[in-house]
């Protein structure tokens, strides 16, 4: 956000830096209008997604669905913007971006509950995409993150027991990452 400058941007929209500044307050307005609208995004694709595993789809599968959509190259910037955002209110905890991290994990432990009862397990989930999509964007390495996500997918799979996707014990997949 500190590299943003609001004229290419207003020239980009057809607009000004002062029309953009009242619709949106300030830089991180629209920076967090940016994200919200990504925001919406992603739950239409969670929705799509749940409602496919709602079909008998493999929730595994839910989860892969959900990283090509992170890690898609037309999402790289906005993930940037997304990544400052929650850095900055780690770090300026009463600024505009206050509760902004903590409100992104509870928006998607929450969704991805849907698919995996199990909070551990959708921590887990949670963990490894969040992880997954710094090391992207820190490197553009998208070969090597992506078998490593799918690879913690297929330790989730081959868990011993009952599903952990539906509760049962992570077993071997818990070991595995310790």
């Amino acid at each position: 956000m500190a590299d943003l400058s609001l004229r290419p941007l207003a020239a980009a929209v057809g607009s000004s830096p002062r029309v953009l500044l009242f619709l949106f307050g300030s830089k991180a307005g629209l920076v967090q209008a940016l994200l919200a609208r990504a925001r919406q995004d992603e739950l239409a694709l969670l929705d799509r997604a749940r409602i496919a595993g709602a079909e008998n789809r493999d929730p595994l599968a839910v989860v892969s669905d959900v990283w090509a959509w992170l890690a898609a190259e037309e999402r790289r910037g906005l993930l940037k913007l997304w990544v400052e955002g929650y850095a900055r209110s780690l770090i300026e905890v009463d600024g505009p971006w206050s509760g902004f991290a903590a409100a992104t994990v509870a928006d998607w432990l929450d969704v991805l509950g849907e698919i995996a009862p199990d909070p551990d397990v959708r921590t887990l989930i949670l963990a490894v995409l969040r992880g997954a999509m710094l090391d992207l964007l820190a490197t553009g390495d998208l070969e090597r993150v992506g078998a490593a996500v799918n690879r913690q997918l297929e330790l989730l799979r081959s868990a011993g027991g009952s599903s952990p996707l539906d509760g049962g014990s992570v077993g071997p997949a818990r070991a595995a990452i310790s």
